[in-house]
């Protein structure tokens, strides 16, 4: 079975704080150890000179180990639970999401 990814990309407001953004991260972090079927989890912040975030700015991924990983994640309680910490900060403009199998990985230290 294939690893499937999950991309997060969060626009934030501008009212909202670095400890709000933090509290998120940490929320997400949390879930990551939490919720089985979760292989790796990774996050940081838009560093991209090419100017076309259209001010999206922080990105969460996650590894599953396949799709039926992910599915469970997007229903389980504790992913509920943080949909609704999220909401209740009020600090979201807008969120993007991309989910994909993953076809190949290059790893570019084994060519010649």
């Amino acid at each position: 079975m294939k690893k499937v990814r999950h991309i997060v990309i969060f626009k934030y407001s501008a009212a909202a704080t670095a400890g709000q953004i933090q509290q998120v991260t940490d929320a997400l972090t949390a879930l990551a150890r939490k919720i089985p079927g979760i292989r790796s989890f990774e996050h940081g912040v838009n560093n991209s000179p090419e100017g076309k975030n259209l001010g999206f700015t922080h990105v969460y991924q996650f590894t599953f180990d396949n799709v039926a990983a992910r599915d469970n994640y997007l229903v389980h309680p504790d992913h509920k639970q943080f949909q609704v910490f999220l909401d209740d900060l009020h600090i979201l403009d807008n969120a993007f999401v991309a989910d994909y199998k993953v076809a190949l990985v290059v790893d570019t230290r084994l060519d010649g």
